[in-house]
């Protein structure tokens, strides 16, 4: 059996999970190569865990999240009225086939980007395409796709993506044009797809932010509705960082 042809042939379609398996088998000694069924199982298992964590990397390589932040390292306590419970219910993702929102508040420093980026990479890792942006990024990427025209094509992709992020919202009032596309965003993804918020501010002040008052409603209606919030309390993780290293 030409086994160099086997390996060029799985290359050649694609096959580069089975191609790897497959030469790391027959690299055994021949007393120690498995069974051809037992080898066949292997090598659909090599190439079903290869595609799953090529769509993770695309995944994560699309959604630009700004942290490396992974669930195991969030730190779950009182402290931070975040228990282990609450973070093992959102870890499964589930609350994006749902169409259920996330908005999370606390004080600067406290942790809350991390959090929502380490769900952000979760979901990447279960399939979900996921978004990340700055406010201050989305509210420049909307301003800029009014003037080129690309406005109905950049809202039609970011409604069809599973999971969007909006890490510190309120850090300055919404304008007209982007009031008006959040609220297109929201009524476009309601009880189908995700939004997670992150804020410096408690959720009671974000109709203030949003101004104008009807829209604010709508916005705030379609946000809240289905959410799940967390409040996070504590000191400032980035100073206590700070103050081990020095």
């Amino acid at each position: 059996m030409n086994t160099q042809l086997t390996l060029d042939q799985l290359r050649s379609m694609n096959l580069y999970g089975m191609a790897h398996a497959y030469e790391a088998a027959i690299m055994l000694p021949v007393h120690e190569q498995p069974e051809a069924y037992t080898l066949l199982g292997k090598l659909v298992d090599a190439e079903q865990l290869y595609r799953k964590e090529q769509s993770t990397k695309r995944n994560l390589k699309q959604s630009k999240i700004r942290y490396p932040a992974m669930l195991e390292q969030v730190h779950c306590n009182a402290a931070r009225n975040l228990t282990r419970n609450q973070l093992i219910s959102l870890a499964d993702c589930s609350f994006i086939g749902r169409g259920e929102n996330i908005l999370i508040t606390g004080a600067t420093g406290c942790g809350k980007s991390y959090l929502a980026c380490a769900l952000g990479r979760q979901a990447c890792s279960l399939g979900y395409r996921t978004m990340y942006f700055g406010m201050n990024r989305f509210l420049e990427r909307i301003s800029q796709t009014i003037l080129d025209g690309t406005f109905v094509r950049v809202l039609n992709q970011i409604e069809r993506t599973n999971l969007i992020i909006l890490d510190d919202f309120g850090l300055q009032p919404l304008d007209a044009t982007t009031r008006i596309a959040l609220l297109q965003l929201l009524e476009d993804r309601y009880g189908k797809q995700a939004m997670m918020i992150t804020s410096q501010l408690p959720v009671g002040q974000w109709h203030d932010v949003i101004g104008e008052p009807t829209i604010a409603d709508g916005i705030m209606d379609r946000l809240v509705g289905n959410a799940h919030r967390i409040e996070l309390k504590g000191e400032s993780l980035r100073r206590r960082n700070l103050e081990i290293i020095l």
